[in-house]
């Protein structure tokens, strides 16, 4: 990867939605030179999807960060209880963790009612959650995905 891919990442990830010619423009390249360059991210797995962010602000809705222990922690239990976060529509972002929790479990829900149903169902009976703690979020300082580039 060269300085030219770090700086055509790093816009990518900041608006996909750049025609070629643009995204040329600001990292010197032709824009067919450039369609070559996402191709080639495309079919090696780097680049694997483009999506429309939605401002969850203007549709309504709440976001509640919820943090989980898990009672036992074979691999057949993390798989589990990934393959049931992966399987929600609500869950937004999960992750697994080192330390007092296992999980930070990222719900993004309609209301608080469905919040709390979505917990109930999630965590409350599972058997294997030892203990759940879930935090509404106010407001959204930060939000991203984006990964830092060296170089970009």
């Amino acid at each position: 990867m060269d300085d030219v891919d770090r700086r055509l990442l790093d816009q990518l990830q900041r608006d996909a939605g750049l025609t070629l010619h643009e995204l040329g423009e600001l990292v010197g390249l032709s824009p067919s030179a450039v369609q070559r360059r996402i191709n080639r991210y495309r079919s090696s797995g780097l680049v694997s999807r483009q999506v429309a962010v939605l401002d969850g602000a203007r549709l309504g809705g709440m976001l509640a960060i919820v943090l989980v222990v898990l009672e036992r922690e074979s691999n057949a239990h993390h798989r589990r209880f990934a393959e049931r976060m992966r399987a929600t529509p609500e869950v937004q972002q999960c992750y697994e963790l080192a330390g007092r929790w296992d999980y930070l479990v990222v719900l993004s829900t309609a209301d608080m009612a469905r919040c709390r149903e979505l917990g109930d169902a999630l965590f409350q009976r599972d058997e294997n959650v030892k203990r759940y703690e879930t935090m509404p979020v106010f407001d959204a300082v930060k939000t991203g995905l984006a990964i830092t580039l060296s170089g970009a």
